[in-house]
């Protein structure tokens, strides 16, 4: 049973061998995923509805990038209309200058290149930024990564209709306010409330996470959600 439940996420688009070579960080989140594995060489997509969710979703996704990268890989980050600010990379341990950024006019245009570049199997990552995208355009996308290898992420900003699409996962991430620091509020660790609303031969589930010491870090509200090893271990 084990056998062929592996050869059919393989005929689905998951590669455990690839997805296994990249610790993601996310914790326990990942009992969530098919083999407890971050799908690597698929297409994930990510929903935001608001200009505030849009930012915290660029943060979460900068800290999945960051494992993903790693200290030598290199990405697109495609858009007709760029959300994210290269500086603030850095808080999550990426240099902006490992990303190319592909500004163009119009949104189809940045579906045609984003299939162009997740061709490309020298790239670690792709972005695109748009707001809608039809289950067509999702397949090609999906296509395409099976073929490269390279793992591709869907940021849909103020999308009109929340459609079905061929992408592994839908992801919603909204800002969770910090921790203060010297009773200043809103400049401690980043921490969002992470929805995974959809996910093939996974579950979904909601998770609150924190970006700390650079890393990916689950919130517990109270002493009883954390795990008894982690207890012990202070």
């Amino acid at each position: 049973m084990a056998a062929l439940q592996t050869d059919i996420l393989r005929l689905q688009g998951f590669k455990p061998v690839n997805s296994l070579a990249v610790d993601m960080g996310l914790g326990h989140i990942k009992d969530a995923f098919p083999n407890a594995t971050f799908p690597l060489g698929a297409v994930h997509e990510f929903v935001s509805t608001k200009t505030e969710d849009a930012a915290a979703t660029g943060g979460f996704m900068a800290g999945l990038l960051s494992s993903l990268l790693g200290t030598s890989g290199a990405a697109l980050w495609i858009s007709a209309s760029r959300t994210l600010f290269p500086p603030a990379l850095k808080s999550f341990g990426i240099h902006p200058d490992r990303f190319i950024f592909v500004d163009l006019q119009k949104e189809k245009d940045v579906i045609w290149a984003m299939d162009e570049a997740l061709k490309c199997g020298a790239l670690a990552a792709v972005v695109g930024e748009m707001q809608e995208i039809s289950f067509t355009a999702s397949r090609r996308l999906q296509l395409a990564v099976e073929q490269s290898q390279v793992t591709g992420f869907i940021l849909r900003n103020h999308y009109r209709q929340l459609n079905t699409t061929a992408c592994v996962s839908r992801w919603k991430i909204t800002s969770l306010p910090s921790e203060p620091v010297d009773d200043l509020p809103g400049i401690g660790f980043p921490t969002w409330r992470v929805e995974l609303l959809r996910i093939r031969n996974g579950r979904s589930g909601v998770w609150d996470m924190q970006w700390r010491d650079g890393k990916l870090l689950p919130v517990y509200k109270s002493l009883s959600q954390v795990p008894e090893q982690q207890q012990k271990t202070g």
